[in-house]
């Protein structure tokens, strides 16, 4: 299980850091597939870092590029959209909200 956590703090490109069990969580990857926010990730509102954030976390959870782009805005708007300056979420409660999704 990982564990990711978001800081309100800027990282050189701009975006605001994420951590991926205590090390640096890039969007380079999920950037590759959308490229919603070339300055990286945010939270808290409903804008182009959020989505991309959203993206990324699905994409790292399950491997599965067609399932991570069709549920990353539902994901953004249920969750990211609204976390606080801090927040933290596992992989098992990322694949809990998109098991749920099926239901």
């Amino acid at each position: 299980m990982a564990t990711y956590k978001g800081i309100m703090t800027r990282t050189a490109g701009g975006g605001m850091l994420v951590q991926k069990d205590g090390r640096l969580f890039r969007p380079t990857r999920s950037q590759k597939l959308y490229n919603h926010s070339p300055d990286g990730f945010n939270w808290g509102y409903g804008g182009s870092g959020p989505a991309q954030l959203a993206l990324a976390l699905l994409l790292d959870v399950t491997d599965d590029e067609e399932l991570a782009l069709r549920l990353h805005q539902p994901f953004k708007w249920d969750l990211v959209a609204r976390w606080g300056s801090q927040w933290t979420m596992t992989s098992d409660e990322i694949q809990s909200w998109i098991n749920r999704q099926a239901d």
